[in-house]
């Protein structure tokens, strides 16, 4: 099978496995939202175990309708007082446009990309402030939420406040 190797990894997994006890809210009442990326280890990023903050992960690290229902849901219900948003340097959404995009993806697929919006930009400080600003904007979280945004660099590990 093709996902033999995630299986037989889980059954590894499962032997050192125990239930920690860890509640479902952030411990340390921390939410970051970052890029689907790979190269990015939230956790480890920032010093934290599993259980202290609520991870969001999209292409971009965009301030999404659905990214913003998970920080609503996650603030209000899931113990989050704070909100970390994380680009990083060498994103495959930065510096290109929503038609360039599109066109790889159709010279990819062979099919019409028209009608998908991925959230491109060409500058990505702005495109950060503007979802930092969208967070702060939203009726249905609390006017004292904490909400910052950094750039994680890629290739030193930094983590560089904007």
């Amino acid at each position: 099978m093709i996902f033999d190797d995630l299986l037989d990894a889980n059954r590894r997994y499962r032997t050192e496995f125990h239930d920690s006890g860890v509640e479902g809210t952030a411990a340390r009442g921390l939410a970051v939202l970052t890029c689907i990326d790979s190269r990015i280890d939230p956790l480890a990023m920032l010093g934290l175990r599993a259980g202290d903050a609520k991870i969001i992960r999209n292409a971009g690290a965009r301030v999404t309708e659905d990214s913003l229902r998970s920080l609503i849901l996650a603030v209000n219900l899931l113990g989050v007082t704070r909100v970390c948003v994380v680009a990083h340097t060498n994103c495959a959404m930065v510096d290109s446009t929503e038609n360039e995009i599109r066109a790889r993806i159709e010279a990819q697929r062979g099919v019409v990309a028209a009608g998908w919006d991925f959230l491109a930009t060409t500058d990505q400080l702005a495109t950060l402030h503007h979802d930092i600003d969208r967070i702060e904007r939203c009726p249905l979280l609390p006017p004292d939420l904490e909400v910052a945004g950094f750039i994680f660099d890629v290739h030193s590990g930094a983590l560089l406040p904007v």
